[in-house]
């Protein structure tokens, strides 16, 4: 079987900024409707290798080549000037960045954004283009696409916004597309849906695709072949099935090893009920349409009827899409929303009452998604961590609560040893997974019976994931915490769940042991979920 001829060719690509070099010389190759894959966490070069190819690395300095068979014949992407290399952009070469939220213009609407490819790039009427546009978000599967070309970012859902920036992408018909963590941000079976859309489209139109991503997972259902980055080099690459099955490099060994293990100790059956909800529904009011919106609001039944009980030691996951209504639950746990029913946390209810239910918020901590937004930058790490002292122990001395904060600190691995002067930086002076572990040090301070973990690893690479989930693991064998764990991820709810509740579109379609949902699921929506993660 004869190779199909090379579309990009990349030789000691080198780009640095400064005095410091990201990318250090490296080398790869791109065929004709082929699937790459470049994989490594992140800082390790790879998404300012896409950048680099498109002269959108703002502030670099390149070297290397990057030859490309263009439509107008064989260039060096690297060395030509920008009025040359704007042509290229969007025709020849596009680009699917990671998060559409923020890539997309929230001031006009999707089928404009799109329009506006056509028109600039193709020279299209506007009439044409809208018409085309329309045509575009149809093919990328996007239900109503007429109604929905209509609509801003906003008014999209995460994986319709996805589809709208590959329809972008592809109005075109480029010959390469850069896949910058297309599906980061996405639930499984959101994640599987993009995943066989661009396989689809990449087939129909025969465009070769460069996939960025630390999901390796991913890179074994989609990819051909697969270059490893790290720090700046690419340490070994190769078809896809050969390297996964046999790994040469240690990094790429320690990738592949960086999976969730599963490391819990079992349930002492008479161990006390900490949190038990029972028949909890929340509901959000929403606008109606037409005259009847003027005088009454119309209801969303985010939880409708759910029960849970989490024991001391254990961990309870929750798990479903996004809408799924597990986030709400868990605000309802939390006492942080309205709901009906009840919810109990060690056998005392919410009263929606500040002073009441202080005692009880000292029981229940939470952790949230992404640490980053979560934490607030004008804080130093003694105050972030220590706020909580502030609200549920007042008294505290003022060399106790620096005690108890540097004591929470080294629980979660970070020390004055490894990070000078620590108490007094920021935030934004440590990395993703050490402002996770801070932010599981302030929930950890006013030593807590419950932690609410809300997708504590969905923003992490691989292995920050896997040092986080060691971490918690741990914590709850020597502490004996109990986890409130809502995840859309199958393998860290196997890494750390007792027991579990599949939620779909506000219920509780199926509850049960991890093992007994998970070996033989009795709904088609917790098969399906299953059946998208593996």
């Amino acid at each position: 079987m004869s190779l199909a001829p090379l579309l990009l060719q990349v030789e000691q690509l080198r780009v640095s900024f400064g005095g410091s070099e990201v990318v250090k010389g490296i080398d790869f190759a791109i065929r004709e409707g082929e699937k790459l894959a470049l994989v490594g966490e992140s800082g390790s070069g790879k998404t300012m290798t896409a950048l680099a190819l498109l002269g959108l690395a703002q502030g670099a300095r390149t070297g290397g080549s990057a030859r490309f068979a263009a439509t107008t014949g064989m260039v060096d992407l690297l060395a030509l000037p920008e009025q040359q290399l704007r042509p290229i952009r969007g025709r020849d070469i596009a680009m699917v960045f990671q998060e559409p939220m923020t890539a997309l213009n929230p001031l006009f609407t999707i089928g404009e954004q799109i329009a506006e490819i056509l028109q600039e790039k193709e020279g299209l009427a506007r009439e044409e283009s809208v018409r085309l546009a329309i045509n575009l978000i149809a093919d990328t599967g996007i239900e109503e696409p007429a109604r929905r070309a209509k609509a801003y970012p906003h008014q999209l859902s995460g994986g319709q916004r996805q589809r709208a920036m590959i329809a972008m992408a592809l109005a075109c018909s480029p010959r390469l597309l850069l896949a910058d963590e297309p599906t980061t941000a996405l639930d499984v079976s959101v994640r599987q849906q993009i995943l066989d859309l661009l396989a689809e489209l990449q087939v129909r139109k025969g465009m070769a695709v460069l996939l960025i991503t630390h999901d390796l997972h991913l890179v074994r259902k989609f990819a051909d072949r697969v270059a490893v980055m790290e720090q700046g080099c690419v340490v070994e690459q190769g078809s896809v099935a050969e390297v996964f099955a046999a790994p040469q490099h240690r990094y790429t060994r320690e990738l592949l090893d960086s999976l969730p293990v599963r490391d819990v100790a079992p349930v002492v059956a008479d161990a006390p009920v900490v949190l038990e909800a029972r028949g909890v529904c929340v509901n959000y009011p929403v606008a109606q349409g037409g005259w009847r919106g003027w005088f009454s609001r119309g209801r969303f039944p985010a939880v409708q009827q759910v029960d849970l009980v989490l024991r001391r030691g254990e961990t309870l996951g929750v798990v479903g899409e996004s809408g799924s209504g597990k986030s709400t639950l868990a605000l309802a746990a939390l006492g942080l929303v309205g709901y009906s029913g009840a919810v109990s946390v060690g056998g005392v209810a919410w009263s929606g009452r500040f002073r009441q239910d202080l005692p009880l918020r000292k029981k229940v901590q939470v952790v949230f998604q992404d640490p980053f937004s979560s934490l607030s930058p004008r804080l130093t790490v003694e105050e972030l961590v220590g706020e909580g002292l502030d609200v549920h122990d007042a008294g505290t001395s003022v060399a106790e609560r620096q005690g108890r904060v540097v004591e929470a600190l080294r629980t979660v691995g970070i020390t004055e040893t490894q990070f000078p002067g620590m108490l007094q930086r920021y935030p934004h002076q440590f990395s993703g997974g050490q402002r996770q572990r801070l932010a599981i040090a302030r929930a950890l301070v006013v030593e807590p019976e419950v932690l609410v973990l809300d997708e504590p690893t969905s923003a992490l690479d691989v292995t920050l994931a896997q040092q986080v989930l060691r971490l918690l693991q741990g914590l709850q064998k020597s502490r004996g915490l109990s986890y409130l764990l809502i995840t859309h991820d199958v393998a860290v709810m196997e890494a750390m769940a007792h027991r579990v509740v599949v939620m779909h579109q506000g219920r509780a379609v199926e509850a049960g042991a991890l093992a007994d949902v998970f070996s033989a699921p009795q709904h088609a929506y917790t098969a399906k979920l299953l059946a998208a993660s593996r």
